[in-house]
């Protein structure tokens, strides 16, 4: 193998933000944030979902978004609904007020 050309091969901790499990892996990532896990320090990588919160490792039915990407898209859907409904009134406004129209003697 040619020498310095593959990534340093490192114990990394990995931390489930969903859960706050810990757990140690070797890796080729670099992070810059040092943690101390069982008494010895390590580069730490933060993972949003592994298999201690996946639902299909833990056979749960719901999943537990820490991101808040489910929050973030029902209320842009409850916003937009809200918008269609507040259309629908003024087009029903609309109809409903007489409207006078005058016509031009040529």
């Amino acid at each position: 193998m040619k020498k310095e050309i593959h990534p340093l091969y490192q114990e990394v901790l990995f931390v489930d933000t969903s859960t706050g499990h810990k757990f140690v892996c070797g890796s080729t990532l670099q992070p810059k944030q040092k943690e101390e896990f069982e008494g010895k320090t390590y580069p730490v990588h933060h993972v949003p979902v592994s298999s201690f919160s996946h639902p299909f490792y833990t056979k749960a039915h719901q999943f537990i978004d820490t991101e808040g990407r489910v929050d973030k898209f029902t209320k842009r859907y409850a916003k937009k609904q809200q918008e269609q409904k507040e259309e629908q009134k003024e087009d029903t406004k609309k109809k409903k007020s007489p409207v006078k129209r005058t016509v031009k003697k040529k």
